[in-house]
């Protein structure tokens, strides 16, 4: 079993904040190792993720995320569609404390760990919905809407155009970005852009698919 070393990730995350040229504080990377840890932790009983090492942990996710961030630049209110074990949403909520972030799952054990990860790391910001996405109702509509690997884009629009605002898109984080799916969304949708991330660490194809309303 891979042990948690707390000081060897701080460094990794700490040089891969600075290659993202993000500018978090030190509360704040200090706030997504508290995270990784309970990750880490809560993933040996409820399996969030099929990742078991700390350090994988580290780029597959973490950095993997945070390099998503600079898209969310403008948002104010964001909803994760099958948050999981909450990637992006709790890392976006770090990096991002001025900016509402609402995640969403049917699995309870999944949610279960985000509320304790938004009680230990005290996160305001934070809503966590117990449901399916088709059935969500809310009062403000969302100016982003994001999953990461989640679903087929045709589904992820279908099942969530409802809690776009107007003007508003979604933000697929994406492995590749296969062309027949972006080709087989329904209208009035359309990628509008395509943008590859570079993720410090990893050798491995990534992207950002932004979808919005023709």
């Amino acid at each position: 079993m891979a042990v948690f070393d707390r000081a060897a990730l701080a460094q990794v995350l700490k040089n891969g904040v600075e290659k993202l040229d993000l500018g978090l504080s030190e509360a704040q990377q200090e706030k997504l190792l508290d995270y990784l840890a309970l990750l880490n932790k809560w993933n040996k009983v409820y399996n969030l993720t099929a990742v078991r090492d700390p350090m994988e942990m580290m780029t597959l996710h973490v950095l993997d995320s945070l390099a998503a961030v600079p898209a969310f630049k403008d948002a104010q209110n964001v909803l994760d569609v099958g948050a999981g074990g909450g990637l992006p949403g709790v890392v976006l909520a770090i990096a991002r404390p001025d900016m509402k972030v609402s995640m969403i799952d049917i699995v309870h054990k999944k949610t279960a760990f985000l509320n304790q990860v938004k009680a230990e790391l005290e996160l305001g910001n934070v809503t966590v919905y117990t449901k399916k996405v088709q059935e969500l109702q809310v009062k403000t509509p969302y100016d982003v809407i994001t999953s990461r690997a989640f679903a087929d884009l045709s589904d992820f629009v279908n099942w969530s155009g409802h809690l776009l605002a107007e003007g508003g898109r979604f933000i697929a984080l994406k492995g590749t970005a296969p062309a027949e799916e972006r080709e087989r969304l329904p209208d009035p949708w359309k990628v509008n852009e395509l943008q590859p991330l570079q993720v410090p660490g990893l050798d491995a194809q990534r992207h950002l698919v932004f979808i919005g309303r023709v």
